[in-house]
């Protein structure tokens, strides 16, 4: 009966172990929502698939662009990239460089570090109870401590506006935010910048006014 216990317990044993390892890869793999807050006027009826656009050669809101000198920094480029890929898939046309477009695009991000977070207690998983049918009253408990210290977080957030290149009065903007943890794959700029730019303009071009959770 001894060694019936010992297997029974030694299987128990596996299977919890197997579970934590599993939740801790979900908490590892989750990707942080994104709040989304859109405008939008009456003029929006300009933006139909098919119209052509062009991107301001320098990125809006970047304290380095001054002056005209100063070239879009790598990362940058890369949140111009998953722009231009949603407004594709929405149908928007990329005019051909030097020539003029019926709507200016102007992308603009920031990446700031945020304070730590307060360190959480550590998360205790335990199983006990009887086994065996003459109640031997085996208990089991693993302690799996989820703290580790507080994580640098950084606040990731990507704002585009639409002008009417005519007008040059603005037609639709939009702000995408995350916080996300410093050493996530999701802080990566590539990463980064295809998530905001995806939940920017999810059901495009969005409910005006309003501010959104996309998952």
């Amino acid at each position: 009966m001894l060694a019936h216990d010992a297997g029974m317990t030694r299987h128990f044993s596996v299977a919890l172990l197997a579970a934590a390892a599993l939740a801790l890869g979900g908490c590892a793999t989750a990707v942080p929502p994104v709040e989304v807050t859109r405008f939008h006027n009456n003029a929006t009826a300009g933006l139909a698939p098919g119209t052509r656009y062009a991107v301001e050669v320098l990125p809006h809101g970047d304290a380095s662009a001054t002056g005209g000198a100063a070239q879009p920094s790598l990362e940058w480029n890369s949140y111009r990239i998953a722009v231009e890929r949603q407004l594709q898939l929405l149908g928007f046309v990329a005019a051909p460089e030097g020539t003029a477009a019926p709507l200016k695009v102007r992308i603009a991000f920031d990446r700031n570090d945020r304070m730590p977070l307060a360190k959480r207690s550590p998360v205790s998983v335990g199983v006990g109870g009887s086994t065996g049918s003459y109640g031997s009253g085996v208990g089991l408990g693993i302690g799996i401590n989820l703290g580790g210290g507080p994580k640098q977080m950084q606040d990731l957030q990507l704002s585009v506006r639409i002008d009417d290149a005519a007008t040059g009065q603005a037609v639709w903007e939009g702000r995408a935010l995350s916080a996300v943890p410093v050493k996530a794959p999701a802080a990566q700029p590539s990463i980064a910048a295809a998530k905001l730019a995806e939940a920017l303009f999810k059901d495009f071009p969005g409910e005006s006014g309003r501010t959104i959770s996309v998952p």
